[in-house]
């Protein structure tokens, strides 16, 4: 069963992005683009404190008429974070963001982020284990006898 450790160590390297509750949107939107990343934890201090995610700009800013560039952060971010451990389950993690309708999950261990996974990371880790699966039966039908 491939779980969250996995899949974080299969990323290589990857940066947590951030911004701070007093950043504009504007900024956090800036880090995202530079970053080609559709979402950025937020920072009060040492702490996280919320998310900031396309959504919430398509959602909350342009929608109700907000500027970019005169808003904060912290008026427009997901404060409730949903968070994952590095022994959760993909599959765990799916369901989780079908659930919440949510498509990120930091990571957290020992109270202490470590990372961030995205749907996308979730849905190749699927696709990969269900290609696996499926060449592992075909070998099996095919008289092969080998599973792995």
């Amino acid at each position: 069963m491939a779980t969250v450790r996995r899949l974080m160590e299969s990323k290589h390297n990857e940066i947590n992005y951030y911004v701070n509750v007093t950043d504009t949107i504007f900024q956090a939107l800036e880090v995202m683009a530079q970053a080609n990343i559709g979402a950025v934890l937020v920072k009060d201090g040492e702490h996280f404190v919320g998310i900031f995610t396309e959504r919430d700009y398509a959602r909350k800013g342009e929608v109700q008429g907000r500027c970019a560039k005169d808003t904060l952060v912290k008026e427009l971010m997901t404060e409730k974070l949903v968070t994952v451990h590095l022994d959760t389950s993909v599959d765990q993690c799916m369901a989780m963001m079908l659930k919440y309708r949510i498509r990120h999950l930091p990571v957290v261990e020992n109270d202490k982020l470590v990372g961030l996974i995205s749907i996308r990371d979730v849905v190749e880790v699927v696709v990969s284990n269900k290609e696996s699966l499926i060449k592992d039966l075909e070998n099996y039908i095919m008289g092969n006898g080998f599973i792995g």
